[in-house]
Order: structure tokens, then sequence, then C-alpha cells
């Protein structure tokens, strides 16, 4: 049309479209995906953004394509963290009525675990998404931590954790603990090429948390790490009690500190292969395997640079020097059956700590914090014990009962004239 006769024309009417919620197809994957541990666990959906979005696992360098990237829903798959007999299991279960067998990618306990509130007496960040903190001159050295319990407590539980490990394997020990009044503090330790710039990080963390002493669990090369600490500042002690599961004391058994140096030239996958020749290839029973696959899953997680920090720390050269921490109370856990330390390393830490407690267990593998976690809660409370009714417990007051906290008190006087 030309002339005034387009401009008398009206537009056509703009059509909105309905604001009716979209329903699960019987095909979504969002809806019939068996999702790991984190997957429940809510993130922003995009940089800067308030709103919340399911988690995705990353695989080296690219994402997993979904349903709104294909543009059709797809059929539902097993995910690769879980097995074959799993998912056997599963489809049984559902068959026949009865409940799922719970594991690591099943979460239990209280709906407010779960929310996007924060945990007990508040503090940043939440149960989604972990506190960062940065406390050294490189932004890109950022600490990520869950932190739950009463805030009044001032000498928490602190958990490190393996080299395949984040923060969130520890999600046994955060829920059992918690619910019972301590406070725990569960990390994931940034790139780091250094025992002692991890230390002086370390250090930092706990200066900017107003925590003058910690007790530490630490996982393998998280337990070494943490005599490292507690060896480097003995002058001006931090650390008041070490549990250690699976751990070490000196780098050489692994045998590969002339290796050491050259973690940081390798491609990711070479580092990831290197991790898993560790894990257990046998058969195993049912919890340990959803454990193992649980930690695959973590190890996939984690970037180049740190895996190659991680494996820098527990290859390079380096030894614990038992005088300096003799006066730590440290309690000792490891497992009978297949792990990933030889019987004489767990011999040389019995020498190194001769007074310490023994924490022994039948089956757990590698990772019994996941497998073995009622036995291993256990544990560290019968360590913790020792400490209620003085100023370094990490248990709220109200929660330990009178005649509980009038016998700890007897029992500490009588250590005292011991000494």
């Amino acid at each position: 049309p030309t002339g005034n006769s387009a401009l008398s024309q009206r537009p056509p009417p703009l059509r909105i479209p309905r604001s009716r919620p979209r329903s699960r197809r019987r095909g979504d994957r969002r809806a019939t995906q068996h999702r790991p541990f984190l997957a429940t666990w809510p993130r922003p959906s995009e940089p800067g953004s308030g709103s919340l979005a399911p988690a995705e696992r990353r695989f080296g360098s690219g994402e997993r394509a979904g349903p709104s990237s294909l543009g059709h829903a797809p059929r539902p798959q097993r995910p690769a963290s879980c097995s074959l007999r799993t998912a056997c299991c599963a489809r049984e279960s559902r068959a026949l009525g009865r409940p799922p067998r719970p594991g690591p990618s099943r979460l239990h306990g209280p709906r407010s675990y779960w929310s996007e509130e924060q945990p007990l007496e508040g503090g940043e960040g939440t149960w989604g998404r972990p506190r960062q903190i940065i406390v050294d001159d490189d932004d890109s050295k950022i600490w990520s931590l869950y932190d739950a319990g009463p805030r009044s407590i001032r000498c928490p539980l602190i958990f490190l954790p393996p080299v395949s490990g984040t923060a969130d394997v520890f999600f046994r020990q955060i829920l059992a603990l918690t619910g019972w009044g301590y406070r725990v503090i569960a990390l994931q330790y940034p790139v780091y090429w250094d025992h002692l710039e991890f230390c002086d990080g370390f250090r930092k963390l706990l200066d900017h948390l107003q925590l003058d002493k910690v007790h530490l669990f630490g996982a393998s090369l998280g337990g070494f790490l943490a005599q490292k600490f507690a060896e480097y500042t003995h002058k001006s002690p931090r650390v008041h009690s070490l549990i250690l599961c699976n751990s070490f004391s000196d780098t050489s058994i692994f045998n590969q500190t002339w290796t050491a140096n050259s973690f940081w030239l390798m491609p990711a996958f070479m580092l990831k292969k290197i991790v898993l020749g560790n894990f257990s290839s046998g058969p195993v029973d049912p919890m340990m395997a959803d454990a193992i696959d649980f930690m695959v899953d973590r190890l996939e997680s984690l970037g180049q640079s740190e895996l190659a920090s991680r494996l820098t720390l527990n290859c390079q050269n380096s030894y614990v020097e038992p005088h300096k921490i003799r006066d730590i109370p440290v309690t000792i856990m490891d497992v009978f059956d297949q792990s990933a330390l030889s019987t004489e390393a767990k011999e040389e830490m019995y020498k190194l700590y001769p007074n310490a407690r023994r924490a022994h267990l039948k089956t757990g593998g590698n990772f019994p914090y996941l497998c073995r976690s009622a036995e291993v809660n256990l544990y560290v409370q019968i360590h913790l014990l020792q400490f209620h009714g003085t100023k370094y417990a990490a248990i709220d007051p109200s929660m330990v009962s009178a005649e509980e906290l009038e016998v700890q008190k007897g029992s500490l006087g009588i250590n005292q004239e011991e000494q």
C-alpha cells in the first residue's frame, strides 16, 4: 500500500503467551534423571543473578547438553555416576513399592537443611552455595566452605578433603554433627603449590573467621596438610586436636617425589587417571560402590590446576616433624581392608604418635566418611568428648547434659594433676 492508506492500517494484535506452568513430560530428563548429590543443591543460573537453577555436571572444558539446548526432550539416560547395579536396584525397588536404597546420591535429613535459608544462626553462604572467601593478594585463590552450627562456638571442627574431594564430600558428617549441636566447617582449598604457602593461607583464613583454635579432621592429603599446619603454628598454636583419617606423615611413601614438579604440565585427563589408579577396582559392597561413584563425580568437577596443585602437595618431598606437635591430642582413624595406604605407612603413623587414640574400621576403603559414616561420626564424637565443658568444646553447651559435664570436669581435673 502507498499514500495515506498505509498509515491508516492497524498493526496486528500482539499475542501474549499464557503463563501456564510447563508440565513435566514423561521423557523429560529433568523429571526422570537420577541426579548426583550436588545436583539437588541450588546454584545461581548465571553470574550476578538471584535466581537459582539446578546444578549441572561439568566434564572437562564443556558441559553436558540438556533439553533446553537440544530443542526436544531426550530419552531418560542413566548418568555416568550411576552404575548399572545401582540403576537395576532402583528399578527393582520402585517395582516392589519399596523406598530406594539410601546412598550418597540421595539426601536425608530435615527439609530445612536443603532450603535456601542460612544454616542455624546465619552467616554468609547457604547450603546451596558455599561461602567463598579470598584472603590472599591473588584474587584467584578462593576458599570455599560450608559453615554449619552455632556461631557462638569459637573452636569448631574443620574438615579437609583428600586429593579427589571437595568440601561437600563430608555432607554426612555435616548433617549428623550439626544435628547434635556441633559447629562444623567443611573446606575446599584453592590452588597452592607449596606446603608453606598453604599453611600461610590457612592461617589467614582462620584470622578472617576470627577462630583462635580449631579441631582438624583430615582425610588422606587433608590429614597431611593438617599435620603440617599444626607444625607450622607450633610456636603460637592454632590446632587444638587432630583426627587423621587414612592419612600419612611422609610423602616419600608414594615414590613420586621426582615427578612432583611436573604435574602442572600434564593435561587434566592424565591427572585424573593418576588419581583413579588409587581407587578400588575389585568387587565391593553397595555402599562402598556408591561412595566411589560419588568421589569420581567430584573428581570430574575439579579443573587441571586444582588437580595438579593437589598432586604436587601430595607428592612434594616433605615429612612431619613430630616433636613440634607432640602435645596435641591425636586420633588415628584407618581401615583394615584395601586402601591407597600400605601397611608400612600405617605402622609409621603409629610410631609417630605413640600416645594417639586409634579408631579402627573393619571395612571402609578409601572413603569411610561416606560409606561408613555412622562409625566415623561416632569416633569423631568420642574424640571431641574430652573437650566438653572447656572453652575449646566444639559443641553447644546446651546440648550437653549436666551429668556428662560433671564427668568431663572430673576427668579434666585428674589429667591436670597428672601433668
